[in-house]
């Protein structure tokens, strides 16, 4: 009976996107097209963009002998409806982008490996394993003798290990043990930013369940309905929600961050990070502003999820959503009770005009000719006004935010710290512009910073010498991105 139901979970598996894209005749090279292009520089392009990179990679291969005859955009089209590629349309963009689906990270990482096998039972990932079965070990443990012991046992060992280091015994990895450490951090690292995919898809289908809940509930307050007019966000508040949640504060958490940011500068500057090829040391440069980028634009899509889901309920939207699929439910359930007694040749005497859309050619369009409305007479030139230079700039600087002013203050705190709020920012440089330069901090951290769910006070004194204060969500600028405030 196991082997009968290993063989029908596999054979469903089969069908799914990952197995599907190993198992195909193309999938070498729709790998290594996906992998070059999606996956070890960007992780995600617009469309026009990603059309003309595979157009020459597919004339490449034509020239070579292979078979590709459609376009780019046809490969690009059947890569998502197999579900390798997923699609979505960015806010303010003017066209579609691709990224990589679950399935065909997965299946790169899975390629890669197998390219690069893991030497086998290494001493790094028999650390790993047992530090962390250590630490469970102990954070689980409630006895308050067994902990102070170990705690007191723990500092022996500290003292007599920093007494050997002043008498001149210091023991230091060597560079074999430490290459093989870092390249399993770099393999733990990638799977970690993959996993990002992973919760993405499980707040896709948390969003899609409970929408089909409230399609498929006939009561007026359902759980679902009344827990969301209750105030509650369903998305952040289910186990995906939380983990994330949990994650992302950890993730923006200041103190971990100069951590992280002081270990890895520390490693990049030991000899043996030499011996790493170019692929692993880029990444181990961009490893925080990956995780920052990835974590973010799955904060984004939770948020979306949430405040859409929120908006469909309160505008009562899912009312007409309701009715429209227990009229759909009626008329399939009409048309099971009539199947056996009308066949398909009978003459039921009942036409149905079909509705249909005018079409026009686009030769009939007329194009605007902008000198039909020109004047006649022509441009006549005005008065000059009687304002100096000074006064312009006055003019401007009461009505306009001095982004170039407030970018460059950023860039010098950024300079001594790896990570800066907009509080933090202010502190240093004072709101010279009133709240004009507290809004343009916020507009800069949205656009080249990071968000985090915490909140801060900030304080400001405007022209009329008041000074005043306000929360705001904590806005984070990065030392990785300072490239893009110039």
């Amino acid at each position: 009976m196991k082997a009968v139901k290993a063989i029908a979970t596999y054979r469903r598996m089969r069908t799914q996107p990952l197995w599907r894209l190993l198992a195909s005749d193309k999938g070498p090279v729709v790998i290594a097209l996906l992998q070059s292009h999606l996956y070890e520089n960007e992780r995600s392009l617009p469309a026009s963009m990603l059309y003309e990179r595979i157009e020459r990679e597919l004339e490449t291969l034509q020239s070579q002998g292979d078979a590709f005859p459609q376009t780019a955009q046809s490969y690009v089209a059947n890569w998502l409806a197999d579900g390798f590629l997923v699609r979505h349309f960015p806010q303010s963009s003017t066209e579609e982008e691709y990224e990589l689906s679950t399935a065909a990270e997965e299946a790169i990482r899975f390629v890669s490996g197998m390219e690069q096998p893991h030497s086998a039972a290494t001493e790094s990932r028999l650390a790993l394993v047992i530090q962390a079965l250590v630490k469970l070990a102990e954070d689980t443990d409630d006895n308050q003798s067994r902990r102070i012991e170990r705690l007191l046992n723990e500092h022996e060992r500290i003292s007599r290990e920093i007494d050997t280091i002043k008498k001149g015994h210091m023991h230091v990895l060597s560079a074999a043990s430490a290459l093989e450490r870092i390249r399993e951090i770099i393999s733990l690292a990638d799977d970690l930013a993959g996993d990002f995919h992973r919760v993405r898809d499980k707040f896709e289908q948390l969003n899609r369940s409970l929408r089909e809940r409230l399609m498929d509930d006939e009561g007026n307050r359902g759980e679902v309905l009344g827990s969301i007019f209750a105030g509650m966000d369903l998305i952040s508040e289910s186990d995906a929600g939380r983990t994330f949640n949990a994650f992302w504060q950890l993730l923006t958490d200041h103190e971990q961050s100069a951590t992280l940011d002081q270990a890895l500068g520390s490693v990049m500057s030991r000899e043996f990070i030499n011996d790493l090829d170019n692929k692993d040391r880029r990444f181990l440069l961009r490893i925080t502003r990956t995780l920052l980028d990835q974590g973010t634009a799955v904060h984004g899509i939770m948020q979306t999820f949430a405040k859409s889901l929120n908006r469909f309920v309160r505008s009562r939207e899912y009312l007409k959503q309701r009715r429209l699929n227990q009229l759909l439910k009626e008329a399939h359930s009409a048309a099971l009770a009539l199947k056996d007694k009308i066949k398909t040749t009978d003459d039921i005497r009942y036409s149905l005009e079909l509705t249909s859309s005018r079409v026009r050619s686009l030769s009939q369009l007329l194009l605007y000719d902008p000198s039909l409305r020109a004047l006649q007479e022509g441009m006549n030139e005005g008065d000059a006004p009687s304002i100096d230079l000074e006064s312009v700039g006055a003019l401007v600087a009461e009505s306009e935010i001095d982004f170039r002013t407030l970018k460059a203050n950023v860039r010098n705190v950024l300079e001594m710290v790896s990570q800066a709020s907009v509080g933090k920012v202010l502190e240093q440089y004072p709101a010279t512009q009133g709240l004009g330069s507290v809004v343009g901090l916020i507009a800069l951290g949205s656009r080249h910073g990071y968000t985090s769910q915490s909140r801060e006070t900030v304080t400001w004194t405007g022209n009329d010498e008041v000074k005043r204060r306000a929360q705001i969500q904590k806005l984070f600028f990065v030392r990785e991105r300072i490239d893009e405030l110039v």
